[in-house]
C-alpha cells in the first residue's frame, strides 16, 4: 500500500507540473502582448518582447552643422556630438549615448565602427568616437555638415501613449456602443430561440426529432464563410441589407447550432421525475419549460452566453460584411483594424494595445460567469 500511495503522489505530482507548464505556455503569447503595449515603436522593431527589460541598439541620423566650423593649418575641422541634435533628444533626454558603429549612407548605418576614420564623398574624413563625439576634417570650406547615420545602445523605454492612442481615438467611443448594439442581441436571441428548440428536441415526441437533431450536429462543422455572400444578398433582397438588424439575424443564425446543442444535451440529461410529476399535477410543456426547465438550465444557458459574447465582441468578418462601412456602425474591431492599423501596418505597439482594450468587456463577462462554463460544458456527458 505505501508503494502504491508514493506512486500516486507522484502522479499527483507530475500533473501538477505539467499543468503549470502547459498554463505557462498558454500565458507566453498573451504577456508578450501585454509587455509589447507599454513599449516604445522602434524598439518593438528591433527586439522581442523578453528584452523589454535590457538597452536595444538602434539606428538613427544625425545633421552635422556646419556652424562653429574653424581653420587649422589649412584644414577646415567641425567638431561636436551626434548626441546633441535636437532630433534626437526624446531618445537620449541626458544628452549621453553609446555609439556601436556609424556610416554615412542610409543603407550602411553600421559601416565604421567607433573610433574609424572613414573618407567623405565631397572629400575629408570624419571620425565618430563612442561617446558621440565627432570630428570632420576637408581641405575645403565646409558650406554643409554631412549627414550621419550611426547604431546606438538605447535604455528600454516603456510609454502609455499607446493607451493614449487607442482610448482616445477619434470616434473609438462610438465604435464601443457599436460593439455593445451588436453583441447584447447577438447574444440574447439565439439563446431565446435554442432554448425553446432544445426543450422540443429533448422532450417532446414528434415525427422527424432524430433527423432535426442530426441535422443540428452536422450544422456544426459548416463554416459560415460559405453562407456570408448568399446570406448578404437574401438580407438585401428582403429589405435589411447591411444593418444591425441585418447582422443580429447573422449572429443568430450561425450561432444557433451549438446553442441547440449545447442545450438539448443538458435538458435530456435532467431528471425525468421532476418533469413527469409535473404534467401529472396538470403542467402544460410551456408552464415545465418556463418553471423547471429554463432555472434548471441556467449552467447551460450561461456557457453558451459566454461563447457567444466572446464571438460577437471579437468578430471581424461578420461585421465587415453585415454592417455599413461608414464610421457611424464602425465596431471596435473595424475600427482597430481600418483606422488605427490601416496605415500602421507594422505598429506592433498599437496592436497589442488595442487587443488589450478590446478584451477587456469579455474578461470581465467570462470572468464573471466562468464557474458556470464548466458545468454547462460537461451537462450529459454523466447519466
Amino acid at each position: 500500500m505505501d508503494n502504491i500511495a508514493g506512486q500516486n503522489q507522484g502522479g499527483r505530482l507530475a500533473v501538477n507540473i505539467t499543468v503549470v507548464i502547459l498554463v505557462l505556455l498558454w500565458l507566453l503569447p498573451t504577456i508578450g502582448l501585454f509587455v509589447s503595449s507599454f513599449r516604445d515603436r522602434d524598439q518593438i522593431s528591433n527586439s522581442g518582447w523578453w528584452q523589454a527589460p535590457f538597452a536595444v541598439d538602434l539606428n538613427f541620423r544625425a545633421r552635422v552643422a556646419a556652424d562653429g566650423m574653424r581653420e587649422e593649418g589649412g584644414v577646415f575641422i567641425l567638431e561636436g556630438n551626434v548626441f546633441d541634435d535636437p532630433a534626437l533628444v526624446q531618445n537620449f533626454p541626458d544628452g549621453e549615448g553609446v555609439v556601436a558603429a556609424y556610416g554615412t549612407r542610409a543603407v550602411a548605418p553600421d559601416e565604421f565602427t567607433a573610433g574609424e576614420v572613414s573618407e567623405l564623398r565631397g572629400g575629408g574624413t570624419i571620425t565618430v568616437e563612442r561617446d558621440g563625439r565627432y570630428r570632420v576634417e576637408s581641405p575645403e570650406e565646409i558650406s554643409r555638415g554631412p549627414t550621419l547615420y550611426f547604431e546606438a545602445r538605447t535604455p528600454p523605454k516603456f510609454t502609455l501613449a499607446n493607451y493614449r492612442t487607442v482610448l482616445f481615438a477619434d470616434g473609438m467611443d462610438r465604435a464601443f456602443i457599436n460593439t455593445l448594439t451588436v453583441t447584447i442581441p447577438a447574444t440574447i436571441i439565439p439563446i431565446l430561440i435554442a432554448a425553446f428548440a432544445a426543450y422540443a428536441l429533448a422532450w417532446m415526441d414528434f415525427p422527424g426529432r432524430g433527423l432535426l437533431i442530426a441535422a443540428v450536429v452536422g450544422l456544426l462543422v459548416v463554416p459560415l464563410q460559405l453562407a456570408l455572400v448568399p446570406l448578404l444578398k437574401l438580407h438585401t433582397d428582403v429589405g435589411i441589407g447591411q444593418s444591425f438588424f441585418g447582422i443580429w439575424l447573422a449572429h443568430t443564425g450561425f450561432g444557433l447550432p451549438l446553442a441547440v446543442y449545447l442545450l438539448r444535451n443538458y435538458m435530456v440529461g435532467l431528471p425525468r421525475d421532476i418533469i413527469e410529476s409535473a404534467k401529472v399535477d396538470g403542467a402544460t410543456d410551456f408552464q415545465i419549460f418556463v418553471r423547471i426547465i429554463l432555472p434548471l438550465s441556467f449552467p447551460a444557458l450561461a456557457s453558451f452566453a459566454i461563447f457567444q459574447f466572446l464571438w460577437t465582441w471579437n468578430d471581424l468578418l461578420v461585421a465587415k460584411v453585415f454592417l455599413p462601412s461608414g464610421a457611424e456602425s464602425q465596431v471596435m474591431t473595424v475600427k482597430i483594424a481600418d483606422d488605427l492599423l490601416g496605415s500602421r501596418g507594422g505598429d506592433w505597439g498599437i496592436l497589442a494595445t488595442a487587443a488589450f482594450v478590446s478584451i477587456a468587456v469579455p474578461l470581465l463577462v467570462f470572468f464573471t460567469m466562468q464557474r458556470y462554463l464548466v458545468r454547462g460544458l460537461l451537462a450529459g456527458s454523466v447519466k
